[in-house]
């Protein structure tokens, strides 16, 4: 996966989520890193679509903490994409070349 072909904020998320999973200690980057790696990264345009599609942007925060808290820590090794997350990011450059 060749992360050049990424927009700026995309290689921003995703390097977040890395540092995410490093500071929880897990062994690999989630969806839910991810997805908190653009939360943080992009603090105006995915609460706003958030809030189009009525979801409870506090309520959904917390449960993506408790998510992440109830991963397995683990010390040492290489930090590398799940496999749930390496699909959705194939998926995604998929649905962007279209």
């Amino acid at each position: 996966m060749n992360f050049n072909n990424y927009t700026i904020k995309s290689q921003e998320a995703i390097q977040q989520a890395q540092q995410l999973a490093q500071g929880f200690g897990h062994q690999q980057i989630e969806n839910e890193h991810i997805f908190k790696g653009i939360l943080e990264v992009d603090e105006n345009v995915t609460p706003f679509l958030l809030k189009k599609l009525n979801v409870n942007i506090e309520l959904f925060k917390k449960v993506l903490d408790s998510t992440l808290q109830s991963f397995a820590k683990v010390s040492g090794g290489d930090i590398m994409l799940s496999r749930e997350a390496s699909k959705a990011l194939s998926e995604a450059s998929i649905i962007a070349k279209k």
